[in-house]
């Protein structure tokens, strides 16, 4: 058997197809994630705003660090989340403002306003 290797054929001529596939798959992450916001959006503003009775269950944050190593800065990110459960027993977990968080405690109860995916405020219940 003689196997030969076609001198045409060059790792080179791989790379505009890897190229290709690679920036494809970007361009769709990016644009599947651009939908899904937009989706959201739409969703939030066609729901009707809601205030219900509410006990805060837990509250967490998240924090996003970014470093860029060329010139040795970095970055960082604080999101604030609170899982509110209603009298029916379910659970919903809001993204939240920095203020908010410090002003809700675990097992607070009280009024809570939102509009689908959407916090809108808490009012604690002073009794």
């Amino acid at each position: 058997m003689n196997y030969s290797f076609d001198s045409d054929l060059n790792t080179f001529d791989f790379f505009p197809i890897f190229f290709t596939i690679i920036f494809i798959i970007v361009i769709g992450a990016f644009l599947m994630t651009a939908v899904k916001g937009i989706s959201q959006w739409r969703k939030n503003e066609n729901s009707h705003t809601l205030t219900v009775f509410a006990n805060v269950t837990s509250k967490r944050t998240d924090v996003t660090h970014i470093h860029h190593s060329n010139d040795h800065h970095h970055h960082s990110s604080t999101s604030y989340y609170a899982t509110f459960e209603f009298e029916s027993g379910d659970r919903q977990e809001f993204q939240i403002t920095a203020r908010d968080y410090s002003q809700i405690a675990n097992h607070d109860q009280g009024k809570l306003t939102f509009r689908g995916t959407r916090f809108l405020g808490f009012e604690r219940d002073r009794t």
